[in-house]
């Protein structure tokens, strides 16, 4: 099964990453699935956009691409990347 959606609009506040779909959903995401997000300024944070026909999220400044399908299928960041706290 493919998952699949348009991403019409997009925004964050301070704890969540929200995405307008064109099928009239809206989804929200904790921001804390991805660190550069949750790190950004809400400066950063708002130099968004929409490409690749609705399907990605991108931060150019941030070095961010956000697929919709992986919000969807509710995977965050992927990378791993901060390092697991010491003991």
């Amino acid at each position: 099964m493919s998952i699949s959606a348009e991403a019409t609009a997009l925004r964050c506040d301070d704890d969540t990453l929200w995405v307008d779909l064109a099928d009239g959903r809206s989804l929200a995401v904790p921001l804390a699935w991805f660190p550069r997000l949750l790190d950004a300024t809400p400066a950063e944070r708002a130099a968004s956009r929409i490409g690749h026909g609705g399907e990605g999220l991108h931060w150019d400044a941030l070095d961010e691409d956000i697929s919709v399908a992986g919000l969807l299928a509710g995977r965050g960041d992927m990378t791993n990347r901060r390092p697991p706290d010491a003991a």
